[in-house]
């Protein structure tokens, strides 16, 4: 385990937090636990009470009257500790919830190159299923933590009761509480170090779950027989488990038994002893049920502090994983950072800058140099996988070079606030993300106070306004049907010109468009073409493209190939010199020429 987050710190950065976070905490614990002690007192003195009261021929007042102090002491303890049961699961709610909040702000700020990470995305995993209901380490904890108060308590007390009896009775009880506890926790150092493999399997479920549930996937799952594909491998992931599980039954089953021999030689013992001392006249009949109750019960408390510190101890270590993803580095400058300005024009240097992806043996871009003038609007086209994308991400501090350096206005990017730096960019991905809003807060980005004026023009411009006012509602009109029954559903076009729409709405400094024309129809993406002075108008812009023909109107095109730049020059130059990209075009061009074999 890491030194930086043992059980102990942990539960100590837990205080910290709730003291900070649910400071009430720190009062509910205490009176939960001082409740659930009286309680359990008043339940142990009730019987002998008035077992005392027979015994002694006590009136029959006297004997009503004790059952009625007794009675309405155990009413409203019971009402009491009912009460607190009900409401202190607030407080402890809250606290998760403010985690989840801590948890969902990191992954929404981190670093991008984090995302990349397969440890990072596997520790998300795990976090997301400390945060993902009341019984898991953030929010149980507390249980745990109110348990363990309780019981020291509880034995506090109930020794000080038994003080009277032989000491070696309370030795006794002692061991064999240790020795059941040890046998448990020997179980739980087992599965802890299994951990991972548990983790893993439960990983893959929820892969498969996930999967085999989302909307995305079910017109897959459906052309291409995915069904019982998906099956086989739940059905594999299955038996994995069940092996998983045997053995953890066995472990826990021999736990059990060594536990069960305890329990049973230390209440022989006990009934031997009280017995023995009422044979002998030196215990009366309450006296007896007074002490066997309160000889079970401390080794009732003894077991429950063992357990309650097993529990916390193995609860505070599952918590170092939401502390390390917390605590993950992040390798981009945000507080930090120096303001990159705004309303500026940019311009871009390359120098010698090289990257790989995390996990990968080989260079995506390699010794890369690149100029991008201030207003120039320039075209990257290439085959799949040649670096286009890769090098928008780098351009927009998306990632960051392994080796050379990008600069933004003469300005290492990697000393710029990356926040504000992003918002220098607009941008089409080719990959993004859309939630069940409606059309206008999916173009500017905001819940409200929205230009909706402006909306419609970056609509016009995108080419998507027609689409829009067909539908009913128009820009009030949700989009998806996950959360809005009336939600509409758009095709992959209109997706992407609303993508489109989203970034001039912005109207950063910089526009990047990678693939924004990939599903359109030709006059749409001609369309598109003709609009796109005006949308890049007093901006740099880079536009990626598979498509040759769609590139003419820059200002210059860079054609890429395995991460380097084989040709550049405008559309004219580099048809001239009938290299790499005048033989793909030529190829491209024959789909489009009517009556051409090919």
């Amino acid at each position: 385990m890491n030194k930086r987050y043992t059980s102990l710190k942990n539960t100590g950065w837990m205080l910290k937090e709730a003291w900070q976070l649910q400071r009430i905490l720190f009062f509910v614990i205490p009176i939960s636990a001082f409740t659930g002690v009286i309680l359990n007192c008043v339940q142990l003195y009730i019987a002998p009470r008035i077992i005392r009261c027979a015994e002694t021929g006590a009136p029959l007042e006297k004997l009503i009257e004790t059952i009625l102090i007794y009675g309405g002491l155990l009413f409203v303890m019971l009402f009491l500790q009912k009460y607190i049961a009900e409401n202190e699961g607030f407080p402890r709610m809250y606290f998760r919830e403010s985690m989840i909040s801590k948890f969902a702000e990191k992954t929404n700020e981190t670093s991008y190159i984090n995302t990349l990470k397969p440890d990072f995305l596997q520790m998300r995993e795990k976090v997301a299923s400390l945060l993902s209901s009341n019984q898991q380490p953030c929010q149980h904890f507390w249980t745990t933590l109110t348990q363990l108060f309780m019981n020291l308590i509880g034995f506090a007390v109930y020794l000080l009761i038994l003080s009277s009896l032989d000491y070696r009775m309370i030795l006794l009880s002692s061991f064999t509480c240790v020795i059941g506890f040890l046998a448990n926790l020997f179980t739980d150092a087992w599965e802890f170090k299994r951990r991972r493999e548990e983790e893993k399997i439960d990983n893959r479920f929820g892969y498969i779950r996930r999967n085999s549930e989302a909307i995305a996937a079910a017109k897959d799952i459906r052309i291409f027989s995915l069904q019982k594909w998906l099956l086989n491998i739940h059905e594999s992931l299955l038996k994995t488990y069940d092996s998983f599980l045997y053995k953890k039954g066995k472990e826990r089953c021999l736990g059990g038994l060594v536990e069960t021999v305890c329990v049973v030689l230390r209440n022989s013992i006990a009934y031997w002893y009280l017995i023995h001392l009422t044979l002998q006249n030196q215990l009366s009949t309450a006296q007896f049920i007074l002490y066997f109750q309160a000889f079970t019960a401390l080794t009732a408390w003894i077991s429950g502090i063992l357990e309650q510190f097993s529990i916390l101890h193995r609860e505070a270590q599952e918590l170092t994983a939401l502390r390390e993803y917390l605590d993950y580095e992040e390798p981009y400058l945000f507080e930090d950072g120096a303001d990159p300005g705004h309303g500026l024009q940019c311009g871009f240097v390359f120098d010698h800058v090289s990257f790989r992806y995390p996990g990968s043996d080989k260079d995506i871009i390699h010794d890369f140099s690149l100029t991008i003038q201030p207003g120039e609007n320039l075209a990257v086209v290439g085959l799949n996988g040649a670096g286009k994308t890769t090098l928008i991400k780098l351009m927009c501090g998306l990632l960051d070079p392994d080796e050379g350096t990008v600069f933004m206005n003469g300005t290492d990017i990697r000393s710029l606030n990356r926040r504000k730096y992003y918002e220098l960019f607009s941008a089409v991905f080719q990959d993004f993300s859309i939630l069940d809003v409606t059309i206008a807060e999916t173009i500017s980005q905001k819940a409200d106070q929205y230009d909706l004026e402006r909306v419609r023009q970056c609509a016009a411009l995108a080419g998507v306004s027609h689409d829009i006012e067909q539908i009913p509602g128009q820009y009030d009109a949700h989009i998806g049907r996950e959360v809005y029954q009336d939600g509409v559903i758009l095709s992959g076009g209109q997706m992407q010109k609303l993508m489109l729409a989203r970034a001039l709405y912005k109207n950063g400094s910089v526009l990047l468009l990678d693939e924004p024309t990939a599903a359109l129809d030709p006059l749409a993406e001609s369309s598109i073409y003709q609009s796109y002075h005006e949308m890049s108008a007093g901006k740099t812009s880079v536009f990626i493209s598979h498509r040759l023909a769609s590139t003419r109107f820059c200002d210059r095109i860079l054609f890429l190939k395995d991460g380097k730049i084989l040709e550049e020059g405008t559309h004219e130059e580099l048809m001239r010199r009938k290299g790499a990209y005048a033989d793909l075009f030529d190829v491209q061009s024959r789909y489009y020429q009517e009556g051409k074999e090919y």
